[in-house]
């Protein structure tokens, strides 16, 4: 049964276009405990398919995270289990009946049991599928590694690497005192300046005077 060309063309067909088939039937697949979301690994996972019709069989498929679907199992309505290369039993699979329920088990949950589970019903010659159930290992998220402050040794003052620019209020502030020096200091040094002119004369003149007299008296 699991080789079969024909029944994986059957499935592949029924997952690509499931509206062919007809919604007569409705089934359901999900987690028997509701709590899980996420499975854990190395868990014992179950899951449970609900059909509409208790007597007819379901099967169980797997699509693994590469888009390959895997047949896991047929359990008949009397009921009997039948899994790949057409055991009976399974190393990594249990399967049981119990009313219009057909569970799954997956013994112990690995990265190879990702993907979404569906389970199928073949009656009167068209196909039942069920939406999928995902099944995946939660996502880890990492944190980014927080980079340390920079220390500042003893006696060395750090730089500020963003200077901070001068208020525009206070800049017009010491520009007016700087025009309010020149007006002031400006005219003070040139009244020195004439009063230091005045000076240098009045010593020159009175350095000639005293030359003339002198010549006089002689």
């Amino acid at each position: 049964m699991a080789g079969s060309p024909a029944l994986l063309l059957l499935l592949a067909l029924g997952l690509c276009c499931p509206g062919i088939w007809g919604q007569r039937y409705k089934m359901t697949a999900r987690f028997r405990d509701s709590s899980i979301t996420h499975p854990r690994l190395g868990q014992r996972l179950e899951l449970e398919c609900l059909a509409d019709k208790e007597d007819s069989g379901v099967f169980w498929v797997h699509l693994d995270k590469g888009g390959t679907l895997h047949f896991i199992v047929f359990i008949s309505s009397l009921p009997r289990t039948t899994f790949k290369g057409n055991e009976r039993t399974s190393t990594r699979f249990e399967a049981t009946k119990d009313g219009r329920f057909y569970r799954l088990v997956v013994k112990s949950f690995m990265p190879q049991d990702e993907g979404n589970y569906f389970c199928l019903m073949n009656t009167n010659q068209m196909l039942y599928f069920s939406p999928g159930q995902p099944a995946f290992f939660p996502v880890i998220t990492t944190a980014a590694p927080t980079t340390p402050a920079p220390t500042t040794q003893h006696g060395i003052t750090e730089k500020d690497p963003c200077p901070k620019t001068p208020d525009p209020e206070t800049s017009k502030k010491k520009e007016l005192n700087f025009f309010c020096d020149i007006f002031i200091w400006v005219p003070l040094a040139g009244a020195c300046l004439l009063l230091l002119i005045a000076l240098v004369v009045t010593i020159m003149l009175c350095q000639q005077t005293r030359r003339r007299r002198c010549r006089c008296k002689r």
